[in-house]
């Protein structure tokens, strides 16, 4: 898996992730809003990630310290990716968003305590 291919349910926005690896850093979040919206995360440095088609359909939504920046198609609602706050220099993205991928033969995926995280930074 060097490129993975991904896009939102209505197909607005679609994407590209440079993986040479496969998927790295999974996880999900406990934090107020990945607690909400429910999906695996895995990781990207801010170039290996690609808009390649719906750029302008991309909602932002920020909240806190307004670092990170979560964003979601306009149409359908999906959470494609986000940009990290406690890495700016990467993106988490959607897992589910991802062509040929069943997050149930993942198995487990470790959480991150966002929710400490969270609190300490809004201090």
């Amino acid at each position: 898996m060097s490129i993975l291919k991904g896009q939102c349910h209505c197909g607005s926005v679609k994407f590209e992730v440079q993986a040479p690896e496969g998927l790295q850093g999974l996880r999900r979040c406990d934090c107020s809003l990945c607690k909400r919206k429910g999906v695996a995360m895995a990781t990207a440095k801010l170039a290996e990630l690609s808009i390649t088609e719906g750029a302008d359909k991309l909602s932002l939504y920020e909240w806190n310290t307004k670092i990170a920046k979560h964003y979601f198609c306009s149409h359908c609602g999906i959470y494609t990716h986000h940009q990290r706050r406690a890495a700016p220099d990467e993106y988490g993205f959607n897992v589910a968003c991802i062509d040929g991928i069943d997050l149930s033969d993942i198995g487990d995926i470790p959480m991150t305590d966002g929710i400490t995280m969270s609190l300490v930074e809004s201090e």
